[in-house]
């Protein structure tokens, strides 16, 4: 069974991820509509707060809340590891829910006292930022994990669908998910927001202190810049994504020294960046 954060906090999801609805079905060809049933993801604001300083407002599903919480911590740039997090408290708010992040001492001065320009930095895309130059990248922290081969990233692709429960039952979120080197899953993640999801896959590796070095990343979304930076903040060097990516996201992975792969279907992927660690065919 995939490890859950609700193994490393009982109160990591206050809030239920997905609501059944009554609907009505219309086919184009037939004017009887027949009642039916659909599970809907559930969207609800989450409210970051350090120390008592309120930081940002994310959209997300309400789970994995803690694992949330570190990842976005480190891509927002707010610590460089986990130990800098003391706790997370998920708290029940109006409209929403609240993460309190208690951060180690220094690391709250030295947040507190760094004026806060954007909302949402890698969170929500580019949003807010007032300059290029503000464009957020990652400390360059790739440096030339193991290869992986062709079959083990088809196994990963293949497993990845009967692990994503809530997508199961929704149709309607993002996967990011932790893959061993032999392409077995060691943790998914799900969430409407494609960011949060990486986000929470990344807390819960640097929960769990995983090696970087020691497997590679799959996300069911589109690849964008933000995903390359996000992937490179945790130290990832293979990314593989379903959908196709960006100019962006590939000048970034060449930037980063990062194995990009994208359009991952059943038969076929295509590799963008960092063909030196795929191993294309079975060794003899």
């Amino acid at each position: 069974m995939l490890p859950s954060s609700q193994d490393l906090n009982e109160n990591d999801a206050p809030a239920e991820t997905a609501r059944r609805v009554k609907t009505l079905v219309v086919a184009y060809d037939d004017p009887a509509a027949r009642p039916g049933e659909r599970d809907l993801a559930v969207e609800m604001p989450v409210n970051i707060v350090y120390g008592s300083v309120p930081y940002a407002v994310m959209m997300t599903t309400p789970a994995d809340l803690v694992d949330f919480a570190y990842g976005f911590s480190l891509t927002e740039g707010i610590v460089a590891s986990a130990g800098e997090i003391r706790d997370v408290t998920v708290e029940i708010a109006d409209g929403g829910l609240r993460l309190l992040v208690n951060l180690a001492p220094g690391r709250l001065r030295e947040h507190l006292a760094r004026k806060r320009a954007i909302s949402g930095r890698t969170g929500c895309g580019v949003c807010g930022i007032d300059d290029l130059s503000a464009l957020p990248m990652a400390e360059a922290r790739v440096d030339g994990a193991g290869s992986v081969g062709i079959a083990a990233i088809e196994r990963a692709l293949t497993t990845l669908g009967e692990a994503q429960v809530l997508n199961r039952r929704t149709r309607a979120v993002h996967a990011a998910a932790w893959a061993n080197l032999d392409g077995s899953l060691f943790v998914v993640r799900e969430d409407v927001g494609r960011h949060n999801g990486l986000d929470k896959l990344i807390g819960a590796l640097m929960r769990e202190r995983i090696d970087p070095a020691t497997g590679f990343l799959v996300i069911t979304s589109r690849c964008s810049f933000e995903m390359v930076e996000k992937a490179a903040s945790l130290g990832a060097s293979i990314l593989v994504a379903i959908s196709a990516p960006t100019s962006l996201a590939i000048d970034r992975a060449r930037l980063h020294g990062m194995t990009l792969c994208a359009i991952a279907r059943s038969d076929t992927l295509t590799v963008f960046h960092g063909r030196e660690r795929l191993i294309l065919a079975p060794s003899l």
